[in-house]
């Protein structure tokens, strides 16, 4: 395992604290633990198996998402399609009423749509450390239309094994 990486194991917290406990110390431990990361440039994320946080320096962190970026061979772009995108989902609902009420439209149209996000989980059971992307849709333009197709598509053919991926 590298150096600049330091694994902790998380602990489930304990419901029936004692009525000794201090919140106020929690709070203190937590602002200098934050002050630490923050005077190191360090984040904490989760590992992708287990259940640990890792502890790792930003730099190293950007580093591992820009190689990911870099081998999977994505394209960037200068312009931030997600306001066309937007724009062409609005208009193909409103052209749409068969397949989707007037009434309800409000309901699959994202009224502040923003790009997907990505964060990563490190791989500590691999050599070098690789990254297991995590891609946040739920702001994405599409996110509510995606979900009510798929509840159509669910009801229109439902799979005969019960073990199959819902979405």
């Amino acid at each position: 395992m590298s150096n600049h990486i330091t694994q902790l194991q998380c602990h489930k917290s304990n419901r029936n604290l004692k009525s000794t406990h201090n919140p106020h110390m929690d709070w203190n431990t937590m602002k200098a633990i934050t002050a630490k990361l923050k005077k190191n440039d360090a984040i904490v994320t989760s590992a992708d198996k287990g259940n640990t946080i890792v502890i790792l320096p930003s730099t190293l962190y950007q580093q591992k998402i820009q190689e990911f970026v870099d081998k999977n061979n994505f394209r960037t772009s200068n312009t931030n399609p997600t306001k066309t995108f937007q724009k062409q989902i609005r208009k193909t609902i409103n052209k749409r009423p068969k397949l989707i009420n007037s009434n309800a439209k409000w309901k699959y149209i994202n009224l502040n749509p923003s790009a997907p996000t990505i964060r990563s989980l490190v791989k500590l059971h691999k050599p070098d450390l690789p990254i297991r992307p995590v891609v946040n849709w739920c702001n994405a333009p599409a996110y509510k239309l995606a979900k009510l197709f798929t509840q159509k598509i669910q009801l229109l053919t439902p799979l005969p094994y019960t073990f199959n991926i819902r979405n």
